[in-house]
């Protein structure tokens, strides 16, 4: 019999020095969104609800300047009619890319909801518009900087794509120091286009961010990191603002940009949020380390290892069978706050090749900067772990989880 909560101890003290790091990123972030809300002298009158074009809606003006400074961009887009990190990301694309232009991903493929945006068939994906696709994948989670050089060789190729966050695959995600010597490679073979970023899990997680590292746009959801567990919805885009203009032209119309778009609900949890996302974020982290910890010493396999800090906040488990990870799916449900009653089983959700088990009792719908873990049903029965707004939720639920999968345990 497992003594669940020595385990717990052993594993917290053995992470003390990897807490102590993480803290330290945490306040330096911290300063950096502080000195950003002073810069931008954020006020009250920021919050206030704006209905119908919109014009002059200083709220929604403020975010977007309030962002691209704490980005380090030139200028930004956040929205609540950005409605996810897929959204978002395909309202980037569209916005850069033209018949006959190339994407071209040096991470492997994209996110399993993109693949449909980027060559589904006769769905107003990028192939219909007869934009074209083509990758390389890493190697030993690096980039392959021969077959970027290769492939940059094609004068069509207007976009380089990098997805930071593992997405559905055991890697681990790509560092900002790997981001900016990919970046500053990419411009080395006389790439002019736009080096773009899909940021999603990976706000905050560093010191910098992609577009500091030399990335033209970063994309990210607001129901993630960036949001910080307070937001009610969408998005953001930051980079350069010849890019940024372009797509403000996407999300809303050419002739009006960024310009029109109001939220009758007001701003203030859009800025709350971001506020909270470097401390929100600490949280994730840290109980991302604790599972981890706790569950290699019970024999599994976790990723990425924990001998240094993670560069998202998503955390990997391989499972044995199917059984297993659906019954740590589930555990992750039954601990949360909201919807803990739920009974969890595997769909067919739209945008995915597999059936997929989510857990998320979460106060925002499917908000995976809180307490989440999801998974494609099929071998080799990975579970994706992330999220946790405050570190003693993440303890109390791995207590809850290694009740329920240790008597599985050989």
């Amino acid at each position: 019999m497992v003594d669940i909560e020595k385990l717990i101890n052993e594993s917290e003290e053995s992470l003390k020095g990897l807490f102590f790091e993480a803290e330290k990123i945490a306040y330096n972030n911290q300063v950096k969104v502080l000195n950003a809300f002073r810069k931008n002298k954020i006020a009250l009158r920021h919050f206030v609800s704006t209905t119908g074009y919109g014009y002059g809606d200083e709220g929604r003006d403020t975010l977007n300047t309030l962002f691209a400074d704490i980005f380090g961009a030139e200028a930004a887009l956040v929205s609540p009619n950005l409605l996810s990190g897929t959204h978002a990301l395909t309202v980037g694309l569209f916005g850069v890319l033209r018949a006959g232009d190339t994407l071209f991903s040096i991470a492997g493929n994209p996110y399993d909801t993109l693949m449909d945006v980027i060559s589904g068939k006769d769905n107003g994906s990028l192939a219909d518009y007869g934009i074209s696709f083509k990758k390389c994948d890493l190697i030993g989670g690096d980039f392959n900087y021969d077959e970027i050089k290769k492939g940059l060789q094609d004068e069509n190729v207007k976009v380089v794509f990098i997805q930071r966050s593992r997405g559905y695959e055991w890697r681990d995600a790509i560092s900002e120091e790997k981001i900016s010597k990919a970046c500053a490679f990419v411009r080395e073979c006389g790439f002019k286009g736009c080096i773009f970023v899909d940021n999603c899990y990976g706000e905050f997680v560093e010191e910098t961010e992609p577009t500091q590292n030399g990335a033209d746009v970063a994309v990210g959801s607001l129901i993630k990191n960036a949001g910080g567990g307070l937001a009610p919805t969408g998005g953001y885009i930051v980079g350069k603002k010849e890019f940024i203009d372009k797509i403000a032209g996407r999300l809303t119309a050419p002739s009006i940009g960024a310009e029109v778009g109001s939220y009758a609900f007001g701003y203030q949890y859009f800025y709350q949020g971001v506020f909270l996302a470097p401390h929100t974020v600490l949280q994730a982290i840290k109980g991302g380390l604790l599972i981890g910890e706790c569950l290699k010493r019970l024999g599994y396999e976790t990723s990425p290892k924990l001998n240094a800090l993670p560069f998202d906040i998503t955390r990997a488990i391989r499972f044995q069978n199917a059984e297993e990870l659906i019954s740590f799916i589930q555990a992750v449900q039954e601990a949360s706050p909201v919807d803990s009653f739920v009974c969890l089983e595997p769909w067919d959700m739209p945008g995915y090749d597999d059936p997929v088990i989510m857990a998320a009792g979460t106060f925002i719908q499917g908000a995976s900067i809180e307490l989440s873990a999801d998974a494609p049903v099929k071998e080799p029965y990975i579970a994706y772990f992330q999220g946790g707004l405050t570190y003693e939720h993440c303890k109390y639920a791995l207590a809850k989880i290694l009740e329920k999968i240790c008597n599985k345990v050989k």
